[in-house]
C-alpha cells in the first residue's frame, strides 16, 4: 500500500532544473521534489507521496493525519537509502 504522508518543509533548494526540500516527518527528514507545488515555502506542510510533494495543507490537518497514521501503525520511518543518480528521492 502507498501513503501520502503529511511533513513540514524545513529548507528549499533548486538544483538541476527541480525544485527540492528538506522535510520533516515527526523526526526523520527526506529530501522530496516540490516541482508539483513550487508555491510550498518554508515552514508550510506538504502531502507527501513517492518522494513528491502533492499539495499543501494546513499545520491542524497534517499534524491529525499524521497522528492517524502512527496510531495505525502505519508509519514506520525508516533510515533513506541513497537515491540512485537520476532516481527520484525517496524511491
Amino acid at each position: 500500500m502507498c501513503l501520502a504522508v503529511p511533513g513540514k518543509v524545513l529548507n528549499t533548494q533548486e538544483r538541476e532544473g527541480h525544485l527540492l526540500a528538506q522535510v520533516e516527518f515527526g523526526g526523520a527528514t527526506r529530501e522530496v521534489y516540490l516541482d508539483l507545488v513550487p508555491e510550498a515555502a518554508v515552514g508550510d506542510y506538504v502531502v507527501v507521496h513517492v518522494g513528491f510533494a502533492i499539495s499543501r495543507v494546513n499545520a491542524e490537518e497534517a499534524e491529525r493525519t499524521f497522528r492517524l497514521l502512527e496510531a495505525m501503525g502505519m508509519l514506520e520511518i525508516d533510515p533513506p537509502a541513497p537515491a540512485a543518480e537520476g532516481e527520484a528521492p525517496g524511491g
